[in-house]
């Protein structure tokens, strides 16, 4: 087996605010894999400022997997020695299975790849002022969303509440279902109050209210909120099964969100979809801001799931560089169109 990493910068059609700042780029690496005349590819999204992997030695350990591939250690046990680097373990088993699709980006085969059955996704509102945010939500309603995804917490809180009130005036919940993501900006002491205010615009559920990492602030709100929540960064760096038993078992939550790249990949998306479906926890699956080469991987996985949520899938429209794909996005649905065909000039090229 030959294997290398090619790294690559994805830029982003407009700057992309979000609790950690305004994004204009978004650093990833390919990991690109040849066996006996087959070529698999996989996605090593690390996001910095939030992965698990997001240390001083993660290019060693790009580095290592490379050795270890090219010196044929069993991709088992190598996946196992990777358990605290999610986004390299993710970024391989994506080019395992590539090797062995029907075709290097055949991961999954279901009816989403036959291009019969899309995914309903919502539609995500960037941070921004007020009429940035009000503008892109007549969008998206426009482009046939009917679930729309607000990032909350960077402007004030009363114009957060009149855009969803906005909204609300126009549509009913039937109509438009309403995420919102607070990425950990309430406060313990106030968000009781903050979350009672949004739960009068009939709200789906807001993600990490707070901070991830107190889990008795956070298991006290699942207790006494009545407006639903998820939780997306308190999962990040929970490895071992018996560390989501309890994380889940302790906070009792309404919903999870997973993305793999920041969780380890596949088979640990099995495991908090095994726990949670066991203690009656919904989910969804979101994407990382990966190029279309990892988001063709999320939702061909996501499709053999079953679940009828929206998914949180979007993003391959973000950027003017991305590697073009046959995934599409239109009427709020994530679809794949097999006639079409992968073009990795900008790879080739990187």
């Amino acid at each position: 087996m030959k294997a290398e990493i090619i790294p690559y910068i994805l830029k982003f059609k407009q700057p992309a605010g979000t609790s950690r700042g305004v994004l204009i780029t978004k650093e990833t690496w390919f990991l690109k894999v040849e066996d006996q005349n087959r070529v698999g590819w996989g996605e090593i999204g690390m996001f910095k400022g939030l992965s698990a992997d997001d240390k001083p030695d993660f290019t060693d350990q790009l580095k290592f997997l490379v050795s270890s591939l090219n010196n044929s250690i069993n991709s088992n046990e190598l996946l196992k020695q990777l358990i605290e680097w999610p986004s390299i373990r993710f970024g391989l088993e994506q080019a395992i299975r590539s090797l062995k699709g029907v075709s290097s980006f055949d991961l999954f085969p279901s009816p989403f790849t036959e291009g019969i059955s899309p995914i309903p996704i919502n539609g995500l509102i960037w941070m921004g002022d007020y009429s940035f945010m009000k503008n892109q939500i007549s969008t998206k309603i426009a482009e046939g969303f009917t679930c729309i995804k607000l990032k909350i917490g960077a402007i004030d809180f009363r114009k957060e509440i009149a855009l969803l009130e906005s909204i609300r005036k126009d549509f009913e919940p039937k109509e438009i279902e309403i995420r919102v993501d607070a990425n950990g900006s309430f406060l313990p002491k106030n968000a009781l109050v903050k979350m009672e205010e949004l739960s009068k615009y009939c709200i789906h559920s807001i993600e990490q209210p707070i901070k991830q990492g107190q889990l008795e602030n956070m298991a006290h709100l699942c207790a006494n909120s009545s407006l639903p929540i998820a939780l997306d960064e308190e999962l990040i760096g929970i490895n071992e099964f018996h560390e989501k038993q309890r994380l889940l078992e302790t906070i009792k939550p309404n919903y999870i969100i997973l993305k793999p790249t920041l969780i380890g990949g596949f088979t640990s998306c099995d495991e908090w979809i095994q726990l949670a479906e066991e203690h009656s926890i919904g989910w969804w699956i979101t994407s990382a801001l990966e190029s279309n080469i990892g988001l063709n991987a999320i939702a061909q996985y996501v499709a053999t799931k079953k679940t009828n949520l929206p998914q949180g899938l979007g993003t391959g429209g973000l950027f003017t560089n991305n590697i073009a794909s046959p995934l599409e996005v239109k009427k709020g649905q994530l679809s794949y169109h097999p006639s079409m065909n992968w073009d990795l000039t900008r790879l080739e090229n990187a």
